[in-house]
């Protein structure tokens, strides 16, 4: 943000130091200075704030693949519905098909 605000002053400074001068020669340092550095700070500033963008944006993009992951485990049986499953059988039946 700083860079876009150096930028817009470097380009406010360049203007009203060729607003004043009628030659050619005489506006020439100003455009150069003020104008170039200006644009420059803005296209610098411009790309951090794209930049700081993206970064959130693939930020989010992992949390929700993540999330997704997750999902897709398969979901491994709690040791209280297995042990239910052992406890609905009768003893004599289990010990009849253990022999």
């Amino acid at each position: 943000m700083l860079a876009i605000v150096g930028g817009l002053i470097a380009l406010l400074f360049g203007w009203i130091g060729t607003s004043g001068k009628e030659y050619l020669a005489l506006q020439l340092p100003y455009i150069v200075s003020g104008g170039l550095l200006g644009i420059f700070l803005l296209g610098v500033g411009v790309m951090f704030w794209i930049s700081a963008d993206l970064r959130d944006e693939w930020r989010q993009l992992h949390t929700v693949a993540v999330l997704l992951a997750q999902d897709e485990q398969p979901q491994q049986p709690t040791a209280r519905v297995a042990r239910a499953d052992v406890t609905n059988e009768s003893p004599s039946r289990h010990a009849a098909t253990t022999s």
